[in-house]
């Protein structure tokens, strides 16, 4: 357990070790859920971080949330997706999707034959006032994603703002996303925007991060939600000679009450009855 003291009142908190993901014959990882944080995750619901051989989902509803696709640049093969938006297209090794799904969108992601998908799907919450705008997507390829490079690290600004380098565009709801490689020697320090919470996982390997001038663990397969409160600089490194992989999101809690059923969260219990109803009676959409 690591303390946080900050204006003479002490905070209390341990890194999270992501619970295990086996589903149907082609979908592993470790997941995530805004629970397990006290609410410190906002604006962000869950993070599952998988690996997925053949279609394992189909095609299914979202409403209420933005749910955000980061593939890992060693992903193999090409991922499929279509949506009720009109999209049908590849997304590749190192890319983003992000899809508002709003008032409701359906969606299906795929591996192309042969493929090996890795990365973190992502739910990120979406404030009352926008829960009912019609849904939009957002495709960011990995080669128009800048690249932070120093002394044992290389990290990619997949979205958002850092190092005084940003993303060319801009998601629903302001949220950073950095996906990066650090050794012992490295000293990547990112900072937080105003106000945003944190979240770090650690990928592959250990890293260690520095909160209130002394260096913390994060094992391999761990993460940690942390409040603007509790840090305004982030300073990653690995805890070996090799490289360890690491990925930060950062994002402007939403600070509301939600209802969450599956791949819909809503203000109300009444709204999400509302919206699966809609989804029953086909009108969410569909994918041609």
């Amino acid at each position: 357990m690591t303390t946080y003291k900050n204006k003479n009142e002490t905070i209390d908190f341990s890194p999270v070790t992501g619970n295990p993901l086996n589903i149907g014959e082609g979908f592993t990882g470790l997941g995530f859920r805004h629970k397990q944080f006290n609410g410190v995750m906002d604006p962000l619901i869950m993070a599952d971080h998988y690996t997925m051989t053949v279609p394992t989902f189909g095609a299914h509803p979202h409403a209420g949330i933005s749910a955000v696709s980061v593939l890992f640049e060693d992903t193999e093969g090409k991922f499929n997706n279509r949506d009720s938006l009109g999209n049908d297209f590849d997304i590749e090794a190192g890319d983003l999707y992000w899809l508002n799904a709003g008032s409701g969108a359906i969606h299906d992601e795929a591996p192309r034959p042969g493929a090996k998908i890795h990365g973190l799907q992502v739910f990120v919450n979406l404030p009352a006032k926008l829960k009912h705008n019609a849904p939009s997507s957002l495709h960011i390829k990995r080669e128009d994603m800048p690249t932070l490079e120093g002394l044992g690290y290389r990290v990619r600004l997949v979205l958002g703002e850092s190092n005084g380098h940003s993303s060319q565009d801009n998601a629903v709801w302001p949220v950073t996303i950095l996906d990066g490689y650090a050794d012992n020697q490295a000293l990547f320090t990112h900072q937080i925007q105003s106000g945003f919470n944190t979240w770090l996982y650690a990928v592959e390997g250990d890293i260690e991060y520095k909160l209130g001038g002394h260096w913390a663990s994060l094992k391999q397969g761990s993460s940690i939600a942390l409040t603007f409160e509790q840090m305004q600089h982030l300073t990653v490194r690995g805890a070996a000679s090799t490289q360890s992989h690491f990925v930060v999101m950062s994002g402007e809690p939403i600070k509301e009450a939600f209802v969450q059923q599956g791949p819909f969260a809503m203000t109300t219990r009444q709204e999400i009855d509302d919206v699966v109803a809609k989804y029953e009676a086909g009108e969410l959409g569909s994918i041609v």
